[in-house]
């Protein structure tokens, strides 16, 4: 057991920890305030690869390694988790999606726009009725011979309105349940797709999300992924890696508001003295740290799993389920050991509380991380 960062995976950290403090902190509480995407921080993330990390060089990748792209999500997601849920879903659910189970026409056409940055994507899963509940798919798929014709409404698309290219999951027989569910690359230009509002969220406000409907929607048959009824099982493999990339979110969220109270209380004076002299600060730091360095072991572990061929279904439901808990307890300490100051923006760590909510939610909320994980014991 080797618990120390490899001097590649060192200058990564150090490579984000110093972009994700010039260029993604100034602006920032801008950004929240009018829920803007950040459509130049974007470009910027593309330029220094952060956007297809895992993705074959051929395809025009980084080549990196699992733990190297959570790497980058953390430190990203310490300044602004708006940015890094952008960087989560394009590698762990767009770009692994199609590398991992597409065909080489799919790759050579979308998968080296999306790597670079060029383009951005977006993974739809959820629906009104089909959130938690997957096997519920209303939107359709019915096989024209030649072509799919797509029908029915997606929720909660992170990137809706941003992307250029759509993963979909649609219901093509009904009769065969699950099994009767496929996957499809689906191009923003296409007639019948319509993007819908923005929604007004809580948290993560720089990040666009939308209601998504297809109408009437044509999809080539070369635009399918995997053989037919494969589409279930390709959502859930993806989304075990993509709860990689969320954990790792709550994961650097957790760790942001952390060093925010701490420098905080070295400078803040109460009854004498800095308030980190006083036992009850200095404990919930001690707390705070403690969990983020056992959310972080967790979430290392299942970066690690994926890069060694392990199965990582369990370990990171197990990540996701640990980080997102950590993360919404730090951030509430942090707002209450900044006292006044942190119920007001300027602080950011009101912001990184309202963001640490999201990563209980989505990609699987921490109660189905909870079947996940019993399931896989159970199993055993």
């Amino acid at each position: 057991m080797d618990f120390k960062l490899s001097e590649e995976h060192l200058m990564i950290r150090d490579a984000a920890r110093d972009f994700a403090k010039q260029e993604l902190l100034p602006g920032v509480i801008e950004r929240d305030n009018k829920q803007e995407f950040p459509t130049e921080q974007v470009k910027k993330m593309g330029e220094l690869g952060f956007l297809g990390m895992m993705v074959d060089p051929k395809y025009g990748g980084g080549g990196m390694d699992a733990l190297s792209y959570a790497i980058v999500v953390e430190e990203l997601s310490k300044v602004d988790a708006s940015c890094s849920v952008i960087v989560s879903v394009n590698n762990s659910l767009v770009c692994y999606g199609i590398e991992a189970y597409g065909t080489e026409e799919q790759k050579q056409k979308y998968l080296t726009k999306l790597a670079t940055g060029e383009s951005i994507g977006a993974f739809c899963l959820s629906e009104p009725e089909a959130g938690s509940d997957a096997t519920s798919q209303k939107t359709t798929a019915i096989d024209m011979g030649d072509h799919y014709v797509l029908n029915g409404t997606k929720n909660w698309i992170t990137n809706g309105g941003s992307a250029d290219f759509y993963l979909v999951i649609a219901q093509t027989d009904k009769e065969k349940g699950h099994r009767g569910i496929n996957a499809f690359i689906v191009e923003k230009t296409w007639e019948g797709f319509e993007v819908g509002p923005k929604e007004d969220k809580l948290g993560i406000r720089g990040s666009d999300t939308h209601t998504l409907n297809f109408n009437d929607v044509k999809v080539p048959k070369e635009n399918r992924i995997g053989e037919d009824g494969f589409g279930f099982k390709f959502a859930m493999k993806t989304l075990s890696g993509g709860r990689i990339g969320i954990a790792a979110q709550a994961l650097g969220i957790a760790g942001g508001a952390y060093e925010m109270a701490r420098d905080y209380s070295k400078i803040r004076k109460a009854f004498g003295t800095e308030i980190c002299n006083h036992q009850a600060i200095a404990f919930k730091l001690a707390d705070m740290h403690l969990e983020i360095e056992a959310a972080r072991y967790l979430v290392y572990k299942s970066a690690w799993d994926k890069d060694n061929g392990n199965n990582y279904d369990m370990s990171s439901a197990m990540a996701k389920l640990k980080a997102s808990k950590v993360a919404m307890d730090v951030t509430v300490e942090a707002v209450q050991v900044h006292g006044g100051n942190g119920f007001v923006k300027e602080y950011h760590v009101e912001r990184m509380m309202r963001d640490a909510k999201i990563t209980q939610i989505y990609e699987g909320t921490s109660e189905i991380q909870k079947i996940v994980i019993s399931r896989g014991l159970l199993r055993d």
